[in-house]
């Protein structure tokens, strides 16, 4: 489980396709912290890792399929800049909301807006009906995870909201890298998920 509390916007430094799969290989200042098996979440997706390297400060986890369907992963190359957050300790402030690492589906930038003091992004997906009811969505002044940072929603719309991103987060996320066009990874909130559920139920 996570927080949606960025650690750090860290490098994709090689990836390698294999059958069907996508390793990925991340330099991080925390890298030489972690043990094969650990879970970490890469904008916003919990991925195992597989190999260390602690010398050169790098680690390998690999992607699956159905991550790669779900996720912007795949669109990921050498270079890329990749929010990273590992597992949450239990005996640790909830400084965002609960995220599981488990994407839901991707999400396009439709407008950047400077504002004095925050940046407003605007983002769209496709809605689909039978996944609403089951709780996908947003709603306004709630919570969204995009690329692993835990936001609050405004102007939520069915298939669109926007959020408003400050300085810092800007600083520390790959938000700064976000422009009209970029594909972004969404995780709507779990609890809302399970309030769906329990009225579909009756």
């Amino acid at each position: 489980m996570f927080s949606g509390i960025v650690e750090e916007p860290a490098k994709v430094v090689a990836t390698t396709s294999k059958d069907g799969n996508v390793e990925l290989t991340v330099n991080s200042t925390f890298a030489d912290e972690l043990k094969v098996d650990q879970s970490v979440a890469h904008n916003g997706v919990c991925l195992t890792v597989t190999s260390v390297n602690p010398a050169d400060k790098t680690y390998t986890v690999t992607a699956v399929e159905e991550t790669l369907r779900r996720s912007n992963l795949g669109l990921l190359g050498v270079g890329d800049k990749v929010n990273l957050e590992r597992s949450m300790m239990m005996n640790g402030r909830l400084d965002g909301h609960i995220v599981q690492g488990h994407v839901d589906c991707t999400a396009r930038c439709t407008a950047r807006k400077e504002l004095d003091g925050s940046v407003e992004f605007t983002f769209e997906y496709t809605p689909d009906p039978e996944m609403e009811r089951r709780g996908y969505f947003t709603v306004e002044k709630g919570s969204v995870t995009v690329n692993g940072v835990s936001l609050t929603v405004c102007n939520s719309q069915r298939g669109s909201f926007g959020v408003a991103i400050i300085p810092y987060t800007l600083e520390h996320t790959n938000f700064s890298d976000i422009k009209v066009g970029t594909v972004v990874n969404l995780e709507f909130d779990i609890i809302g998920k399970y309030v769906a559920r329990i009225a579909e139920l009756g």
